[in-house]
């Protein structure tokens, strides 16, 4: 098991970099680890407060652009309105 935290949510400062940075290093150990597949929750929505549409475009961008080995990275969603905002940030990504 990969574990990482992300940022808490801010009006006055942007953890974007942060967020990011926690989906590239789940993504560096797994590749470490040689492993294959990963699963990942919507990292800082919960009690961090990352809206979910913002925090989603911010991982699904970062899976899709960072070079990794990990040949599939599936999102393990709370309820049907995370699913929404992420299908959204792959919409918005054209996949």
């Amino acid at each position: 098991m990969i574990h990482t935290v992300g940022p808490i949510w801010s009006t006055t400062r942007d953890g974007t970099d942060v967020l990011m940075s926690a989906y590239r290093e789940c993504l560096r150990v797994a590749d470490e680890l040689a492993v294959s597949t990963i699963a990942f929750p919507a990292i800082s929505t919960g009690a961090y407060g990352w809206p979910l549409l913002e925090a989603a475009r911010v991982a699904v961008t970062t899976i899709s652009t960072t070079p990794t080995q990990v040949a599939e990275a599936t999102f393990v969603l709370h309820d049907r309105r995370a699913y929404a905002a992420f299908t959204a940030a792959l919409d918005e990504l054209g996949g």
